[in-house]
């Protein structure tokens, strides 16, 4: 036992240097601010008060939580069904449909939000579908529906895994007695399916609400962005949370904003998933009090 144990110091060790000590610098620039020849930070709350109380920045707040709640509803409205389906369905079939949907993530996330550009651009794959069609043209990058389609498409496949796990390991056997007790196949589906299928699809939604709110590569490439690749995308700016904090240490180099921000969005993170567990071991919002 003194063997492992000692074999967990190297681990102990690098979490403390890699995650430990970057989220104290975050702490420590937050609260401070630029000193003076005496001392070199000053205890200060202005980076919180200039973002909570600045409408721009607050805007772009509403804005990360409006689009992270749309993808993740959105996710799960597509995602359910097509867990339903495949683990209502032949387990080798299953297998192969379970392949085929983690498939594109073993490629970047930036190289395959990168191909949503060539798609959606006004002479991309689709517009000239549609014109095929005689449908005509619709401008769709840089817009808000962009920036959605690009996140359901990067984060639906951890919705669909975690619901497909739920339902993969749910008993059989108390269907066929909701069945033999003249239950009817949306009573069974409400009364036990959805029920025990709700752990996974909380757990489908902290996975893909987290990183949407503070994603920001993707409304990079999806939408228009100043300070990215102007060339290649152009045009005005769309900016989400995840862009703000970005600017703030990579092109402003005010460090001591842009750390309370991920200060606020921790916050805000770590709250999301305190409710989504508080559902998750409640009785009554789960359905076994019923």
């Amino acid at each position: 036992m003194k063997q492992f144990r000692n074999m967990l110091y190297p681990y102990v060790v690098w979490l403390f240097i890699m995650v430990l000590v970057p989220m104290l610098m975050i702490l420590l620039y937050a609260f401070t601010t630029a000193g003076n020849e005496v001392t070199t930070f000053r205890f200060t709350l202005d980076n919180f008060s200039r973002f909570l109380t600045d409408t721009v920045f607050l805007d772009v707040l509403k804005r990360s939580l409006l689009i992270a709640v749309v993808t993740t509803v959105v996710c799960v409205l597509l995602g359910y069904p097509i867990a339903y389906t495949i683990a209502k369905g032949p387990e080798r079939s299953g297998f192969f449909w379970i392949m085929l949907i983690t498939l594109p993530t073993w490629i970047n996330m930036l190289v395959r939000t990168y191909a949503w550009v060539g798609i959606l651009q006004d002479d991309g794959l689709v517009n000239r579908f549609l014109g095929m069609l005689g449908i005509g043209s619709f401008h769709m990058l840089y817009t808000t529906f962009a920036v959605v389609l690009g996140m359901v498409y990067n984060f639906i496949p951890f919705m669909i895994l975690q619901i497909h796990s739920s339902l993969a390991k749910m008993d059989k056997s108390l269907l066929e007695a909701a069945s033999d007790l003249g239950a009817t196949p949306m009573q069974s589906f409400l009364k036990v399916t959805l029920p025990l299928s709700l752990p996974g699809v909380l757990s489908g939604i902290t996975l893909v609400f987290l990183p949407a709110v503070s994603s920001f590569f993707i409304p990079k490439l999806l939408a228009i962005s100043s300070f990215v690749i102007p060339k290649l995308l152009g045009g005005g700016q769309y900016v989400l949370v995840g862009n703000v904090i970005e600017t703030q240490f990579l092109t402003s180099g005010d460090w001591n904003f842009g750390s309370a921000i991920s200060l606020i969005m921790a916050v805000i993170i770590m709250l999301s998933m305190w409710l989504t567990r508080k559902v998750d071991t409640d009785p009554a919002a789960n359905g076994k009090g019923a």
